[in-house]
């Protein structure tokens, strides 16, 4: 689906064929993206989760940086239509045989998590899932209103160049790698529950940096601190949702979890450029951007704390 919507924006001439290749780009997102990985994963592996999907979000982070470059070569070289139909072409070439060669875990007979519940609407209806989705949604929406927000507050608010604004985004991508490392082999060894608090309160440590001005060492010891946050940030959710669940009920509980996410990914970069619109400045946006950050981790402090890693 991803790499026939691609070919299909390539080669689009109505609104309407738009509308359907862009909402069919979207159900390959989600049918071949995180959640299926995510669930994947946690079934497959066990003793080295956290480390497997550190790895597993690498490629992300690598993803993320290669796309634009090759992106740029192509509608340089050869148009966008034939750059869109190219890069579809490469997306199935490259992880539809991945997908056709992944292997999903045997599913044991019973599963203690399910059987004390006693199903999954029982799950859904506990305390933890509810902090858990709480605690997803602000951290989400304090990275997403931060990161979508900061090419513009460093060009607008602090007047940097194109070249000094791309070093400090380059930064934040280069330690979210190391950060995705780090925070997976971290929740190998140590309850998985302070590992997503120190993350939540890494990202709620780094926008006060943002308010430090003029200084470019506070800006770049936010793109530090941030970059390692963003890494775990995502990868933590799943983890910590079969830590507490068990992986039978870990699709339709990280479906519902994940959408609540992408509900606040959507509307805090919006919030924040509207409040920045309106007042002239992003320090009132960044403000309650920490107030968010703050509430995920109360979220998470209040969870169970879990299973410590043999």
């Amino acid at each position: 689906m991803a790499g026939t919507a691609l070919v299909g924006l390539g080669s689009i001439s109505t609104l309407g064929m738009f509308y359907f290749f862009y909402m069919l780009n979207a159900l390959g997102y989600v049918c071949g993206g995180p959640l299926p990985n995510q669930v994947l994963l946690s079934r497959r592996f066990k003793k080295a989760r956290g480390k497997a999907m550190g790895f597993a979000y690498l490629g992300i982070g690598l993803g993320g940086a290669a796309a634009p470059w090759i992106s740029h070569l192509l509608v340089q070289r050869y148009g966008w239509q034939i750059a869109l139909r190219a890069l579809g072409l490469l997306v199935v070439a490259i992880a539809l045989p991945a997908a056709l060669f992944a292997k999903d875990a045997p599913q044991p007979k019973e599963n203690r998590t399910v059987s004390a519940l006693g199903d999954s609407r029982a799950a859904f209806l506990t305390k933890s899932f509810f902090l858990l989705t709480l605690g997803s949604m602000f951290s989400i929406a304090a990275v997403s209103g931060t990161q979508q927000n900061l090419k513009l507050f460093l060009s607008l608010d602090l007047r940097y160049t194109q070249s000094q604004a791309t070093s400090v985004l380059s930064l934040v991508l280069g330690f979210s790698i190391f950060g995705r490392l780090l925070m997976g082999w971290l929740a190998d060894y140590f309850p998985k529950k302070y590992v997503m608090l120190f993350i939540y309160l890494l990202v709620g440590a780094a926008i006060p940096l943002l308010l430090v001005r003029p200084s470019q060492a506070a800006m770049y010891a936010f793109a530090v601190v941030f970059g390692i946050g963003l890494g775990g940030d995502y990868m933590m959710v799943p983890l910590m949702t079969a830590e507490i669940f068990g992986v039978q009920l870990l699709g339709r509980l990280l479906g519902v979890i994940l959408t609540a996410g992408s509900v606040a990914e959507a509307i805090s970069p919006w919030l924040v450029g509207r409040l920045r619109d309106t007042i002239g400045s992003y320090t009132r946006g960044f403000l309650a951007l920490i107030g968010t950050a703050a509430l995920s981790a109360v979220a998470v402090a209040a969870l169970p704390k879990g299973r410590k890693p043999a």
